[in-house]
């Protein structure tokens, strides 16, 4: 499997980085947005909803659980899996069917629950020295896989592997 990795230091860089990936996006496509708290996982998501044309505010989704954005070229689930105790909850936010409509699944803490989402494109954000972080860029399934050598030459990262 190939995967990007990008190093950045700005929140520009992140946005950079969101905007390649949401014209890449169709509707019902799964982005699992990993890494620890305060990583970038929200940024990300927030430029992304931008790129896409959505100007409500974004904002975390770590207590509500389930954001929905509307309004822009794809309507975007923002959920935050964090607090989930039990995977039997991950039923009970209605995820299936918002991509059945045609949604956009941005699931931020989508590693815990690794079975969920067969096909997606991952998002992988971790600290590095100072305020830089990287980013690493992959995909599981079929969804991205034609996608994916596009996306990851439009990235245009220091390191493809």
């Amino acid at each position: 499997m190939m995967k990007s990795t990008l190093s950045v230091t700005t929140v520009d860089d992140t946005a950079r980085i969101a905007r390649v990936i949401a014209a890449e996006l169709r509707p019902r496509d799964v982005l699992l947005l990993t890494g620890d708290l305060g990583a970038g996982k929200t940024t990300f998501t927030k430029a992304l909803c931008a790129a896409l044309g959505i100007t409500e505010t974004v904002t975390s989704p770590t207590f509500n659980l389930v954001h929905e954005y509307v309004g822009g070229r794809l309507t975007v689930v923002h959920c935050d899996l964090y607090r989930l105790e039990r995977t039997g909850e991950l039923d009970d936010l209605a995820l299936d069917e918002a991509r059945r409509r045609g949604a956009v699944l941005v699931v931020e803490w989508g590693d815990l629950v690794p079975d969920a989402f067969d096909d997606a494109l991952v998002v992988g954000f971790e600290h590095a020295a100072g305020d830089a972080r990287t980013v690493t860029v992959s995909w599981r399934g079929s969804n991205w896989e034609a996608r994916f050598v596009r996306l990851s030459d439009r990235l245009q990262v220091g390191t493809t592997t």
